[in-house]
């Protein structure tokens, strides 16, 4: 009975959580990224306390620099992408038109006439393609412009934010101390271990991958500025940030941005292979530099059960489900890893489920 109950109570406080998150989704996005925001910087206070500054100063002093960095990268970055974006919008109709013509041109070739495919077919099935990548993409941006509520968000996003961040971080320490006063002595020791790999797990992904899309944003965005390839810093800072999902972002970016260089640079072969060559030394320096560096190995977190993650908290609890999905899997793989290890040392693995020392007998 008394497991009965334990699962009964943890299953029940999963319920709640998850009803809470459904019922104040709309609300709840100025305050979970005031939260994160404060666990990013809780280990940089906890470095300033050590030097000398109480808790209140290295709150202040941390946050005023967090806040100065968003306006200075909001003031010069953002006017210049919501241009290209617009930009890019506009261009999507005659771009769609010049790579059909560019597709026909190379199936009139002798290489593309060994293909065999239909050149009338394959065009229309560009152009519906094409059509309907733009009428999303526009829908998808006239939604979110437009909609006064998206406006009210937005400014509830900046104002809201930064307050519940330094009251977060102010009272971060004392939080997890109180909530572990509420731990039952029994399981004390057990669930702090469960909390630190958590939070390892947690902090590594979010920490160490926010910065490996910060850094890939820089790397694409300077190299396709340097090729010349139009809107250069709108795809690369775009794949940069989209690599928060594994492989979408470099996807995503790599397929845009060829399509821009085909388009752009045609007959010229070696600028779109400059554009491609932009995308493998990105890749390289993520792969062989960055994830080692600053992921590492010890996350946890395989890329198929985060993209899942993402995907499912996503599709259930929209905007607010992307930022809760990388924290809760984390939690729930750590959780499973506990579960299979107590599972392995059981009797029930064992085969001793009567109290009977002896190994079962095999036919």
């Amino acid at each position: 009975m008394n497991l009965q109950r334990q699962i009964g109570f943890w299953l029940g406080t999963l319920l709640v959580f998850v009803l809470f998150l459904f019922i104040f989704r709309d609300v709840l996005l100025p305050f979970l990224v005031g939260m994160a925001v404060a666990y990013g910087l809780d280990p940089i206070a906890d470095w300033l306390e050590r030097r000398g500054l109480s808790r209140l100063a290295a709150s202040l002093v941390i946050l005023i620099g967090f806040v100065v960095l968003l306006a200075l990268l909001v003031v010069l970055i953002v006017p210049l992408m919501v241009n290209q974006l617009a930009g890019l919008i506009d261009k999507i109709p005659t771009y769609a038109q010049q790579l059909q013509a560019l597709v026909q041109a190379f199936l009139e070739t002798r290489l593309g006439q060994m293909l065999k495919v239909d050149p009338g077919q394959l065009s229309n099935s560009m152009g519906t393609l094409m059509s309907e990548a733009a009428g999303w993409l526009s829908a998808l941006l006239k939604s979110i412009w437009s909609g006064g509520s998206a406006l009210v968000d937005l400014g509830a996003l900046f104002v809201v934010t930064p307050v519940v961040a330094f009251y977060m971080l102010i009272d971060w320490d004392k939080m997890v101390a109180r909530i572990d006063s509420w731990v039952p002595r029994d399981y004390v020791e057990t669930v702090r271990s469960i909390a630190r790999d958590i939070d390892h797990a947690i902090a590594g992904f979010v920490r160490g991958q926010g910065l490996v899309c910060a850094l890939l944003g820089c790397i694409y965005a300077f190299g396709l500025m340097l090729v010349g390839l139009n809107f250069g810093l709108l795809i690369g800072i775009g794949a940069g940030i989209l690599s928060f999902i594994p492989y979408v972002g470099t996807t995503v970016g790599f397929i845009v941005g060829v399509g821009v260089a085909l388009v752009q640079f045609w007959p010229e072969w070696q600028w779109i292979g400059a554009t491609v060559l932009v995308f493998a030394v990105g890749q390289f320096i993520e792969g062989n530099i960055l994830q080692p560096r600053l992921v590492g190995r010890s996350v946890g977190l395989h890329p198929v059960w985060l993209m899942f993650a993402l995907f499912a908290f996503g599709a259930l609890f929209g905007f607010v489900g992307l930022l809760v999905a990388v924290p809760a899997s984390a939690a729930i793989a750590v959780l499973m890893r506990f579960a299979i290890a107590r599972y392995l040392t059981s009797p029930i693995y064992r085969g001793r489920l009567g109290g009977d020392d002896q190994p079962p007998a095999h036919p």
